[in-house]
This record gives C-alpha cells, structure tokens and sequence, in this order.
C-alpha cells in the first residue's frame, strides 16, 4: 500500500520519521547537520522540485526541524484520543501554535499545480512555486497540510512498541505496529511482563 501513497503523504509522513529510535533506548535525529538535511532532500527527487541542486544551510535545516515539531504535534493531535509517540508525549506545543507554525511554513513560497503525465502513468499534480527560487519549508508544510486534509489522515497511528517512536498509516484493520519487528518486540515484552511476577 505504500506505493499507492500520495507524494505529500510520503513526504509529510517521511518528514516525522526523521525521528526515530536510536536502538539504545533513546531518540535519534536524522537531521543532525546541513549535509543530513541535503541528503534526505536529494533523496526525493519524486517529491521536492530542485532537489537534486539542494543544498542546505544552518537556517534552512533549523526551519525545517522546526516544522517537523509542529508536524509532530499536529500528528498527536491526529492520533487523538490514542496516545502519540514517546518521543513527542510533553514536549510539543500546542495545537494553536502547531497549526500557526506549520501554515506560516506553508505560505513562505506562493505555488501553482503543475501536471506531470509520464508515459504508462497516472497524471500526477504537485505545486510548484512561482516568482523566486523554492523554499524547501514551504514545500514540506503544503505537503503536510495536504496530507492531515486528505484521505490517509483517519489512518495515522503512533506506534506503541517498546522503544519506537515512528507514526505510520494502518494499512489492514488489525495493524497495531508500524512494522513486524515492534510487533515482536511488544509481544515479548508483554510475556516478560507476564511472566515477571511468576518466576
């Protein structure tokens, strides 16, 4: 199902990810520096215009992890009622702000849809900004309000194994993880704790 995903719902959802757990019990970063954020910009050619001659700089990758904040907390609220991630439970702002710094991302750069239509394809619409080089932030906040107004919202999830702290879209009704590897580690962590009093 993946596959069939929108551009903005893999690019918002690719944005929150950059997040993640470090395997030793803590958070890591994926956008530590300016070059991380170039590389995962180059990495989606499909999604972000330009991004093969993207290079970031120290204000660029501090709006974009900025946004990744609202993001996040604008995904909390998503979730709602369910728990969020870990890595986000007390540290987001609120919604009001979340929502204010993500439309304030979104209008930086004006855009227009632009119709791609690859032979043996659907045609594909994306926005592209008009009048001056494209802001990388802009283009991932129209993304990510594209994504929390469209379709895939309803299916957004915080997946609750021990020690991930990923989003993800169920794609089956009793998906519960955001991949068969949380799913194992819940399970064992629910026998040991089953077994803790018993021994």
């Amino acid at each position: 199902m993946r596959d069939s995903l929108s551009t903005d719902t893999r690019l918002a959802l690719d944005l929150a990810l950059t997040v993640r757990h470090d395997g030793h019990g803590g958070v890591a970063d994926d956008l530590t520096d300016p070059a991380a954020l170039t590389a995962w910009v180059r990495a989606r050619p499909a999604a972000v215009p330009s991004a093969a001659d993207f290079t970031a700089d120290a204000v660029t990758l501090a709006a974009v992890r900025d946004l990744r904040v609202a993001v996040r907390a604008l995904f909390a609220r998503a979730v709602h009622p369910a728990a969020p991630s870990s890595a986000d439970a007390g540290r987001l702002p609120p919604a009001a702000e979340a929502l204010a710094r993500l439309n304030s991302a979104a209008a930086r750069t004006p855009s227009v849809p632009v119709l791609t239509w690859d032979d043996g394809a659907e045609p594909r619409a994306r926005r592209q900004p008009v009048g001056r080089e494209e802001e990388l932030v802009a283009v991932l906040a129209q993304a990510v309000i594209a994504f929390l107004a469209g379709p895939d919202r309803p299916r957004l999830r915080a997946c609750h194994a021990p020690r991930c702290v990923r989003y993800f879209l169920k794609e089956h009704p009793r998906q519960e993880w955001c991949e068969p590897s949380c799913g194992n580690r819940a399970r064992v962590a629910r026998h040991h704790e089953r077994h803790r009093g018993h021994g």
